[in-house]
């Protein structure tokens, strides 16, 4: 069974995930404004078998200088590519400096968790909080409660979550940041000085996983990530979404050479028997790119004999929009 579908589709006879092309997408959701900095994108998706509804979640962002994260929202629609707004928070909600990516997910007793990552205003660490509703357009950033705070951990940072019930253990993957050996009070400052530390070069951003037996108390595993020392991938690898094609699961990781491509990342392929030794596929290369900048956050959700692929795509005006791809598994 796929993460996220409640179905088993044809992709069990595959070799590898159904290729997409990401120039011919349907464009979901453009971004407040144009030009470099304006983003629409980093999402999640849930598709609900027993009513037909395909939700996505997303995330707006302005230049730094005019607030970063601003704005996240929860979209629903009844044919996975074309969708109406059904939740909206601001960063006001969370008087945080900044949102990204969060999963929207629900447990069998129907309740509905929203996982979001933000910036913690005390602190200025990526952080990870849960809100719980009866449905996906009644979540209360009031209610929020922390799941997973960086220092408690022993981590720089810890954002980007996404959920998959599996085998009966819930997983959740996200990014990380560990921190350097030794950490002075200067380097600490560097490090967060701007509430981004993966924006520094100070550390390079890994791939976590947790899991849970109730999908409310997590344990945090560790590392099953991480960028290599050199190539196309060297400072990220961030694991944005899961497939399942037997005997194996595919990941779709955001990889970057540098912090200098730390918003223009591209995607890679990796592959994993259990979920927590992954081996990077794509080492020569991303699997796909945009001829403008990054094909980043690629969340895949397998909904019959389809696969739906979500991802944030730069423009050639530098901005970001939000696309959607559907791909017939034959």
């Amino acid at each position: 069974m796929l993460p996220g579908s409640g179905q088993t589709p044809a992709t069990k006879y595959l070799s590898r995930p159904p290729l997409f092309d990401p120039e011919h997408g349907t464009t979901v959701r453009e971004p407040l404004e144009s030009g470099q900095g304006w983003w629409a994108g980093a999402p999640t998706s849930y598709h609900d078998p027993e009513t037909g509804i395909y939700y996505v979640y997303y995330r707006l962002r302005k230049p730094r200088e005019l607030g970063r994260g601003v704005m996240c929202r929860i979209a629903a629609g009844t044919d996975g590519l074309h969708f109406e707004d059904i939740w909206q928070a601001n960063q006001e909600d969370l008087n945080s400096p900044s949102m990204e990516k969060s999963a929207i997910f629900r447990l069998p007793d129907g309740t509905w968790q929203l996982y979001i990552s933000y910036v913690d205003p005390v602190t200025s660490m990526w952080r990870i909080d849960v809100m719980e509703a009866d449905e996906p357009g009644g979540f209360d950033p009031a209610l929020a409660m922390p799941v997973f705070l960086p220092h408690d951990i022993g981590l720089a940072g810890i954002k980007d979550p996404n959920v998959y019930s599996i085998g009966g253990l819930y997983h959740m993957i996200m990014s990380y940041a560990p921190n350097p050996e030794t950490v002075t009070s200067d380097l600490r400052d560097t490090m967060h000085g701007t509430a981004d530390v993966y924006n520094t070069g100070t550390v390079k951003s890994h791939t976590g996983l947790a899991t849970s037996e109730d999908g409310r108390n997590w344990v945090f595993e560790g590392d099953i990530l991480s960028p290599p020392d050199d190539g196309w991938d060297a400072y990220c690898t961030r694991i944005n979404s899961v497939l399942c094609i037997p005997p194996v699961f595919v990941g779709f990781y955001d990889g970057s050479a540098s912090v200098e491509e730390n918003y223009e990342e591209q995607s890679g392929l990796a592959i994993s028997h259990d979920l927590r030794c992954w081996r990077r596929t794509t080492t020569g290369g991303p699997w796909v790119g945009s001829p403008w900048g990054c094909i980043r956050y690629v969340e895949a959700l397998p909904v019959g004999d389809a696969v739906y692929y979500y991802y944030e795509y730069t423009r050639e005006d530098g901005s970001h929009e939000l696309r959607a791809n559907r791909v017939e598994v034959s």
